[in-house]
């Protein structure tokens, strides 16, 4: 939709879209925005909104606060409630996505959305028309905020007594369609209270606006039903954590080109050598895909999270999972990455993992042999005579294993890369002050009361 074709609607078929929702993400994702009347739509179009950037993580310092918001026309979608106005009428709220600008108009270095749309516009140039992806969305519902209490019993699969929200998330999925999103699937997940939304794949960039609105929309259902819903990506002990494992595929205008007809496991060789790229790079982008001194509670043994490099097609403990091919359905071949969580920022996970992948395909990266075998089963020792590896253990490790990385540089720019880095040294920093040095995988007070709120 065009600006211009939106106002139309708004003056006729949707004059009870009241308010319009200005959105954009922060550097670690969290959504960010303020509200319009719907009549100041036409010259935000024109002109954009300004407002003050600096309080807002990795956007500007104090001395240069001063930014403008765009809204891009094509991401309208309208909230699916209504609200009342003060004299009980009912109405509408629209939201769209932005791109934050300077005062001189050019892209602000600090707006994520920007640069997952620059590695998008770079691959373009290379031949790849688009890079689709579906992220299978874990998320638990909890009696509040304050503490991860349990509100069911359940397990994977559960129905009936066991899955007491089964009509809460029917009614998120409804409500998501209402805007537009297609979820695929909606169950009840691994852990008690836990629960899972699968979406149909599409565009990374869109993709990565309705994770956004995804983690919204989920949280407010659950609100108004009087409870807590959250991504944190491990609140309790000895249960699974919340995993948002990626299914993607690069595409050249109607066709999948990860697929091959002859090869035994029908991926093409683009397909190998992305997944190599992703498998040699996968340690210098962990602490973009988890970038919670809590997500690495989640990447241990033993919770179906994956610990080790290896890719598989049966193996749920592998790194990436390859589904297997069934016969006429060419274009559902991709991988599946299974280590990032939905506490990541949706937009630099995406584009991370791209530049990986493509860093691959261009150099011509092979892909390891696949394992099939339970990893956790393997000594240390027995490991190490394969040559497999692990991923970091814990965000300190990620965090400077990422400083040395050219691909995550490169892909963040300088300004959000050197942001980025800070902002998690000083979350190590202030988890080393109230937790100690030692790591280990139990979820301190310090996660619960820093991110079970938050995320």
């Amino acid at each position: 939709m065009q600006p211009e074709q939106l106002l139309s609607w708004l003056e006729n078929e949707g004059k009870d879209v009241k308010f319009i929702n200005l959105l954009f993400p922060d550097i670690l994702g969290e959504l960010r925005g303020f509200s319009i009347p719907s009549y100041e739509l036409e010259e935000t179009f024109r002109e954009g909104k300004g407002f003050d950037g600096s309080s807002i993580e990795g956007l500007a310092r104090v001395e240069e606060s001063d930014l403008v918001v765009i809204p891009d026309a094509e991401t309208f979608r309208i909230l699916p409630w209504s609200y009342e106005d003060c004299d009980n009428s009912p109405y509408r709220v629209g939201c769209l996505f932005c791109d934050i600008l300077n005062p001189d108009r050019s892209h602000n270095s600090g707006d994520t959305r920007y640069v997952l749309k620059k590695i998008l516009k770079k691959i373009k140039k290379q031949g790849f028309s688009s890079f689709k992806v579906g992220p299978e969305m874990e998320f638990f519902y909890f009696k509040d905020s304050k503490n991860p209490t349990l509100l069911d019993k359940g397990d994977y699969f559960s129905m009936g007594i066991g899955d007491p929200y089964e009509y809460l998330r029917k009614k998120t999925i409804l409500g998501l369609l209402k805007m537009g999103i297609v979820a695929e699937y909606g169950h009840h997940e691994v852990a008690p209270s836990q629960h899972e939304i699968d979406l149909r794949y599409t565009d990374a960039l869109e993709m990565a606006d309705i994770v956004m609105l995804l983690r919204f929309i989920v949280k407010e259902f659950a609100r108004r039903e009087g409870i807590y819903a959250t991504f944190m990506p491990k609140p309790l002990n000895g249960e699974n954590g919340n995993g948002m494992h990626i299914h993607q595929s690069l595409w050249k205008d109607d066709k999948n080109i990860f697929f091959s007809e002859d090869d035994k496991y029908h991926l093409s060789d683009t397909a190998k050598s992305y997944i190599g790229g992703l498998m040699t790079h996968i340690n210098e982008i962990t602490s973009i895909l988890n970038q919670w001194m809590n997500s690495f509670k989640r990447l241990v043994p033993g919770y179906e999270a994956p610990v080790y490099i290896v890719w598989g097609q049966r193996n749920r403990s592998a790194l990436i999972r390859v589904p297997e091919y069934k016969p006429g359905k060419r274009n559902a071949t991709r991988i599946e990455l299974r280590n990032p969580d939905p506490g990541c920022n949706p937009y630099l996970a995406f584009a991370v993992m791209l530049a990986a992948g493509i860093k691959g395909i261009k150099e011509s990266y092979e892909m390891s042999p696949p394992y099939e075998s339970d990893m956790y089963h393997l000594t240390e020792n027995e490991r190490k005579k394969i040559n497999i590896k692990s991923l970091p253990r814990n965000l300190e490790e990620a965090v400077e294993i990422t400083k040395n990385s050219r691909i995550v540089k490169e892909t963040l720019g300088e300004h959000l890369f050197k942001k980025f880095i800070a902002n998690k040294e000083a979350e190590i920093k202030n988890y080393r002050k109230e937790v100690g040095h030692k790591y280990d995988n139990r979820v301190s007070p310090f996660e619960i009361e820093h991110n079970l709120s938050r995320l």
